[in-house]
């Protein structure tokens, strides 16, 4: 989106026709400005001087340079109305932070209290925040799933824009329900990327904290009924490839415009492989709920690996996956690793007991596991993690650059779901969605003017 003169995105602001002069006559509501912008093609983008800054109007960029041409859209517009407007546009100095776009989870069951399965009776487990005070969330809107929007902004309030509705493993039926009034909130809600369906067609040998009473090889019934019930808001199921009719099924919802996902599987290299032949194309939390990587074995993750085209979650809380064992998987697949929280109803809570489906899940020390008969903790449960931590360790202890890690928790899982092309390096150019955060040199963001983060 930047000029030609600046490869990594940052607009020529010098007004040199008409079109650009009109460009200065758009009053900048908010102008930040010395600033390093984490947006940009990896192959050109360097960190020279944080002198970058971008302007916004309409919840829309218009604008990105360098050095001091923002001060331009402050003192130099053509007309009365305009200079009025100028007159409160707000002014951020970064003080040399990094801009970055604001986050997107391709993997989340809930926060606050709220599961995604909960449906429209709001947090199924209503408790105190990790603040150790009853926390309102979002102001009430009228809405007709509060406990949705408090799990939004669980999310939000650690950087994250947009996520995907994950759903743990049901029944067909009970999946088909949720799915139903799922859709209705991805339709509603610009927050909600769409819905994930994480099973039913699971293997029994992983199941990790899915109900193994409902896991079932995948049927055309089950698949069309799932598809049908989702209304077009299904973005992304999971599926293990070994089962009986996975192949077909893999062809039917890539058919559908829907990325599948390979997880909970016990599948070997070679029948991982023909998956993503088939069109799969995400592997699910990668090491988690699959086979080892053995010298003799591949398995599922060295088959991802070798498939150019697939993009490979990690849940980067240092629990799921040792820091050893995620940077090994970050320089095997660079530019392809997708930050993921798998989050579930903790999140953003106290410690406590909670459920995960149909599951009870006892949360200690922030780590979910199931609850088992004997009071015995069993399989991880999903996590507590919020993408700003994951981006933050990605940096600070596995070794992710800031513009990798940035881009692993926003451009990778938005073109894993297919919602950017793959010659797409931007998502803060001009014309684009405002959606930002800043974050220190450290990787912890940061707070600004009383708000309690810089996400937009």
């Amino acid at each position: 989106m930047g000029s030609e003169s600046d490869p990594n995105g940052a607009a020529n602001t010098a007004p040199a026709s008409a079109a650009d002069a009109r460009t200065y006559a758009v009053p900048a509501e908010v102008i930040v400005h010395g600033a390093i912008i984490l947006d940009g093609d990896p192959s050109s983008f360097s960190i020279e001087r944080a002198d970058q800054w971008i302007a916004m109007a309409g919840g829309m960029v218009t604008a990105r340079g360098r050095g001091d041409e923002w001060m331009r859209l402050t003192t130099s517009v053509p007309t009365a109305s305009a200079r009025a407007v100028q007159s409160q546009t707000r002014v951020i100095d970064a003080g040399g932070a990094y801009l970055a776009p604001a986050f997107v989870d391709l993997h989340c069951h809930g926060a606050g209290g709220f599961s995604t399965e909960d449906g429209q009776t709001g947090p199924a487990e209503p408790g105190l925040t990790d603040t150790g005070s009853a926390e309102p969330g979002l102001e009430d809107t009228g809405s007709a799933e509060p406990g949705l929007e408090e799990m939004l902004e669980v999310h939000r309030r650690h950087g994250t824009r947009a996520l995907a509705l994950s759903y743990v493993s049901d029944t067909v039926t009970g999946l088909c329900d949720s799915l139903t009034v799922g859709a209705q909130w991805a339709r509603e809600n610009p927050a909600v990327l769409g819905l994930h369906a994480e099973g039913p067609f699971l293997s029994p040998r992983f199941p990790g904290a899915h109900s193994p009473a409902v896991l079932t090889p995948p049927t055309a019934e089950a698949v069309a009924a799932i598809i049908a019930a989702a209304d077009g808001t299904l973005a992304q199921i999971t599926l293990a490839p070994e089962l009986p009719g996975a192949l077909d099924a893999i062809r039917t919802f890539t058919s559908a415009g829907v990325a599948v996902a390979i997880g909970h599987t016990s599948a070997t290299y070679e029948q991982t492989a023909r998956a993503f032949d088939a069109g799969a194309s995400i592997l699910t939390h990668t090491f988690n709920a699959m086979p080892r990587i053995h010298h003799r074995e591949p398995g599922p993750i060295l088959a991802a690996v070798d498939a150019g085209h697939v993009t490979l979650e990690l849940i980067n809380d240092g629990v799921h996956v040792s820091t050893p064992a995620a940077r090994m998987i970050t320089n095997l697949a660079p530019g392809r690793i997708s930050l993921i929280t798998d989050a579930m109803a903790a999140t953003g809570m106290v410690d406590g007991q909670y459920t995960l489906g149909s599951l009870p899940v006892r949360v200690e020390n922030s780590e979910a596991r199931v609850l088992e008969s004997d009071g015995s903790a069993g399989a991880i449960a999903g996590s507590t993690l919020t993408l700003d931590d994951a981006v933050r360790r990605a940096v600070t202890k596995v070794g992710m650059s800031p513009l990798e890690a940035v881009r692993a928790a926003s451009l990778v899982p938005l073109r894993a779901l297919g919602l950017i092309g793959e010659d797409e390096h931007c998502l803060l150019g001009i014309g684009m969605p405002a959606e930002y955060v800043l974050l220190d040199a450290e990787m912890n963001l940061l707070t600004s003017a009383g708000e309690r983060n810089m996400a937009r």
